[in-house]
């Protein structure tokens, strides 16, 4: 049938606040609704300076409610984007691409 812009799923790119249910980890946080901050997407995105950024995964981290990280250490590099939008995650961070 037809497909318009009112039907559209709305998308999410890096350092964006989303809503994610967990389906792999501990027995305490599987099968809940968490939010999460975008840090790595697959998908090639444009800077402002012209350099297209792609990464090899996709990644979140759980936040709370009131934006503080749920975890303690943040594996593989963030986004510059999601580290300058989010200061906690910056300083969690181990690379800041």
């Amino acid at each position: 049938g037809y497909k318009g812009r009112l039907g559209r799923q709305p998308t999410a790119s890096v350092g964006d606040r989303i809503t994610v249910s967990v389906r792999q980890g501990t027995p305490d946080m599987r099968k809940k609704i968490f939010q999460a901050v975008v840090i790595r997407q697959r998908m090639p995105y444009r800077r402002v300076d012209g350099v297209w950024v792609q990464f090899e995964d996709n990644a979140a981290v759980i936040i709370t409610p009131e934006g503080e990280m749920k975890g303690s250490e943040i594996r593989g590099p963030v986004a510059r984007e999601a580290a300058e939008r989010w200061p906690r995650i910056a300083s969690a961070a181990s690379i800041i691409i």
